[in-house]
């Protein structure tokens, strides 16, 4: 029998005298400093002394407390720490319900998700796009399926059809499928490896020379590589943002959106380099860019600004107009070229006038070509190569040639 009564317990609570009366066998009533009441269960496992909660009174009574002592006692001469087993099932019962969670979240509630989250940096026509290549082939296969459960199968079933007719759309498919299930894993909706990860998984099971040709048959008008430095020295005379975000996406190889988001807090004059999160990158993977001399210079002048971005606009993300550039362009009278053909220019001048190797001239571009062995042992970004590179790239760009 127990040392309290029901009545015994109502007066002590009554009194509210902080302290803890003993019921006996590990059984504690508690009055905390602040009068609260609750029941305490002590016991000791390997010479160390614990407390239980076993719950607040009047809530838990007398006799339901004893019982609840009881059990735990039970689970002590079986050789398990009471604690750590209401733990285990507190997380048992987590899991369950995550997992309940994520049989009822869809891969197009995730993808939707995706796009809110991250979609505030896109243009609204990438918005758009970017759900509409869903919406057409990836949703029909998988849309109403749970994360946890889609396979390479599902994946397959969305990209074959059109991996020889559209391959490139196809791949773009495949990247944001990798990410809202990237995504998945790390709210715990899923386990396991991604089925929508190209190297060592789906390189296997699709055409790689199909991809290839979709890259080489995207054609950009470009400059030619001579007739830089007369574009950068006629941007050099304009006084304008438009022209500096011009000089930066020659100098720097960059892509456009790349550029169009630019913000101060990812550039270190100072060591020179730009860091460009995950986010930002078309591959979902942090980059740092290496700054030539002219392109420090050139944003140590310009940063007086007390904007977030290096080139704030007027419309509703706060950046600079989608066609600035191109209208640049077109008014300069180099309205056969687009933004994205710079890359191109910056190529061919590489492959001609330097020796730098494959891998160098690529990276300067965010292609990471090295395949996952490789990749795995050259864990390098080859920054200080790259560096090297966009200096001469840049010099020459600069020169009255």
């Amino acid at each position: 029998m127990g040392k309290l009564t029901s009545k015994t317990v109502e007066s002590i609570a009554k009194a509210a005298t902080p302290g803890k009366t003993n019921d006996g066998d590990g059984l504690y009533f508690q009055v905390s400093k602040s009068g609260g009441t609750s029941w305490i269960f002590r016991y000791k496992l390997d010479g160390r002394s614990r407390e239980m909660g076993l719950g607040p009174f009047p809530t838990v009574t007398l006799s339901q407390a004893r019982q609840l002592a009881a059990d735990q006692r039970k689970l002590l001469a079986s050789g398990s720490d009471p604690l750590a087993t209401r733990d285990a099932a507190k997380e048992a019962k987590r899991e369950a319900e995550r997992q309940a969670a994520a049989r009822r979240t869809t891969f197009e509630d995730l993808a939707r998700e995706y796009q809110q989250a991250h979609g505030s940096s896109w243009s609204e026509k990438w918005r758009k796009g970017w759900l509409r290549k869903l919406e057409l082939y990836a949703f029909p296969t998988m849309g109403k399926l749970s994360a946890d459960i889609i396979s390479t199968e599902h994946v397959l079933a969305a990209l074959q059809p059109i991996w020889v007719t559209k391959t490139r759309t196809a791949d773009e498919i495949r990247g944001q499928i990798e990410q809202i299930l990237d995504a998945a894993k790390t709210r715990r909706l899923r386990e396991g490896d991604n089925p929508a990860r190209w190297r060592g998984h789906l390189d296997n099971l699709l055409s790689k020379a199909e991809k290839k040709k979709a890259r080489q048959r995207q054609h950009f008008p470009a400059l030619q590589w001579k007739d830089t430095p007369k574009l950068i020295s006629t941007l050099a005379n304009i006084d304008t943002r438009d022209a500096i975000a011009t000089r930066l996406l020659i100098l720097t190889g960059a892509r456009y959106h790349m550029i169009q988001h630019a913000q101060w807090s990812e550039f270190d004059l100072e060591t020179g380099t730009w860091a460009l999160p995950a986010e930002r990158m078309k591959m979902r993977k942090p980059f740092v860019i290496p700054l030539s001399p002219p392109v420090v210079e050139m944003l140590n002048i310009m940063n007086t600004t007390h904007s977030t971005y290096l080139f704030p606009g007027q419309g509703k993300n706060g950046v600079m107009h989608g066609n600035a550039i191109r209208n640049l362009l077109h008014k300069l009278g180099y309205a056969d070229i687009t933004r994205h053909g710079f890359r191109s220019t910056f190529r061919d001048w590489a492959n001609e006038c330097t020796n730098y190797p494959r891998e160098v001239c690529e990276l300067a571009l965010a292609h990471d070509e090295r395949d996952q062995t490789e990749a795995a042992y050259s864990r390098s970004d080859l920054l200080e190569k790259r560096r090297a590179l966009m200096a001469e790239w840049a010099k020459f760009c600069t020169s009255k040639k």
